[in-house]
């Protein structure tokens, strides 16, 4: 069975949420190892204030799969560069962390640790209702007193990935370079519409969805990135060849560093977002609009399911747990019954 026909069956669960009206639209990608790859989509790139077909082409606000496309990528690049060391202290390129207080929690924390959110710091801030200047609120995240808890999955420990990624290359995050497909400046006549917003006052299109990055500027290390579904399978396929980084840093977002996380990525594990029938060794994400991509490297297999969920509102069931399962649980299904015909 072709990757064209697979996917019209995988698809099915989307089709479902579709059909009742749980979420304006979706795409979903599948792509292996040696590049054969399949797209399939349907329903609404927006719905208000009227109505727009998605498409192939259709760009989505990528949320939190910034952690792992973006900022998890790059940083390990510039390791493999000799630019800093996977467990050298954030200091070494941000030495004016918590500068007022040499002995502060933070300055000791390390890329490896906040990329596999192993640290004290919470999992978000409004930082947006202190206002919008980018550089005063950078400066406010350095400095910062955080509230120190368990280790959490959390937004502030990619924010000052970010920082220090801004640090080190000395060009801002908006400005980085970025492969084909993938940009912090959408034209939002590509884009899939998001939130209709309180806070701006607009349904969000074209500019990032997450408030902290976009009073940040657009982009910061958890948030800002855009993308196609082609340009998203281009990446996995990119990691699952070998050819996007190296063998240590392949080994390092395979590698446990707690019993869900690796560095960058979420492992597999019982009752997680990927369904139940990934091999043990697969990794993921997922992002707030409605974004998600896995990779399970036995089987060569990658896919991304792609949807604007909280479009026109995040306040509303949409069932995108279930849909994510049940999607990753078809996908695998279908692959491995191809695989024995």
């Amino acid at each position: 069975m072709p990757l064209t026909d697979l996917i019209e069956q995988a698809f099915a669960p989307a089709t479902e949420a579709l059909r009742g009206d749980n979420i304006p639209g979706a795409v979903l990608g599948i792509v292996t190892a040696d590049g054969t790859r399949a797209v399939r989509w349907a329903g609404w790139a927006q719905i208000e204030p009227e109505r727009e077909p998605i498409s192939r082409d259709t760009v989505f606000d990528l949320a939190s799969l910034t952690k792992v496309i973006f900022t998890t990528t790059t940083i390990l690049r510039l390791v493999e560069q000799g630019r800093i060391g996977l467990d050298d202290p954030l200091t070494v390129a941000i030495p004016d962390l918590r500068q007022y207080d040499m002995d502060a929690a933070e300055r000791h924390l390390t890329f490896r640790q906040c990329l596999a959110h192993q640290t004290h710091l919470p999992a978000v801030e409004p930082l947006y209702t202190y206002g919008q200047d980018p550089d005063t609120l950078r400066a406010f995240i350095l400095q910062r007193v955080w509230r120190s808890g368990p280790p959490v999955y959390s937004d502030i420990n990619f924010m000052l990935l970010g920082i220090a990624i801004e640090r080190i290359t000395g060009t801002p995050l908006i400005e980085q370079p970025l492969p084909g497909g993938f940009t912090f400046r959408p034209d939002p006549c590509l884009c899939a519409a998001t939130e209709r917003c309180t806070w701006r006052g607009r349904v969000i299109r074209g500019e990032v969805h997450d408030e902290n990055a976009f009073a940040l500027g657009g982009a910061s290390g958890h948030a800002g990135l855009f993308g196609t579904i082609d340009a998203v399978l281009d990446f996995a396929r990119s990691i699952l060849d070998g050819s996007a980084l190296s063998a240590e840093s392949l080994k390092a977002i395979r590698t446990r560093e707690s019993d869900k996380r690796t560095v960058g990525w979420e492992g597999f594990y019982a009752g997680w977002h990927g369904g139940d029938a990934c091999s043990p060794t697969t990794i993921g994400h997922t992002g707030f609009t409605g974004t998600g991509l896995w990779l399970d490297f036995e089987r060569g297999l990658a896919w991304s399911l792609l949807t604007n969920r909280v479009h026109p509102t995040r306040h509303k069931d949409t069932g995108i747990m279930p849909l994510r399962r049940a999607t990753g649980e078809a996908v695998i299904a279908l692959f491995d019954q191809n695989r024995r015909s």
